[in-house]
């Protein structure tokens, strides 16, 4: 039935809460595949042009560093899941989180999103609506939502 996964992290906790259902839903169902994916965000364009006047150098740092950041997070996080038999391929993009899963989940045969109903909150999720609430809206296969322990009691 599934064959391939996606499981996108924001690197909070509250997202890695999937990564339990995660591994029982793979190993009981024999999944072949599962790709974590982590999307770096960019810069707000008030940090880039408030930079940008300062030097390049140190915005090209920034983003350089956000992208190594995201990309060794998510390789720990693959790595962890091959300790467990699981096939796990880490991805790292650019962009909007949701447009960019929802992308992501299109073209390359994805079966299932394994995701969680929260990760990074505050003020700009307020502002920008929940990434899980726009995957659920918009996605074309399957989603499953993992709420994480303690939030709601």
């Amino acid at each position: 039935m599934y064959q391939k996964i996606l499981a996108p992290l924001d690197g909070s906790e509250l997202a890695e809460s999937t990564l339990e259902h995660l591994r029982n839903f793979v190993l009981v169902f024999h999944i072949p595949e599962v790709v974590i994916l982590r999307v770096v965000e960019p810069l707000p364009a008030q940090t880039i042009g408030t930079l940008a006047r300062v030097t390049s150098s140190i915005l090209t740092n920034m983003e350089n560093e956000n992208k190594n950041a995201a990309q060794r997070y998510i390789q720990n996080v693959a790595k962890q899941l091959e300790t467990d038999g699981i096939n796990a391929t880490p991805v790292v993009l650019e962009g909007n989180p949701a447009e960019e899963i929802l992308k992501y989940a299109k073209n390359n045969n994805i079966d299932l999103i394994i995701m969680s109903t929260h990760g990074r909150s505050g003020i700009k999720r307020w502002l920008m609506g929940s990434v899980a609430n726009r995957i659920l809206e918009h996605s074309s296969i399957p989603v499953m939502t993992i709420v994480p322990k303690g939030i709601r009691s």
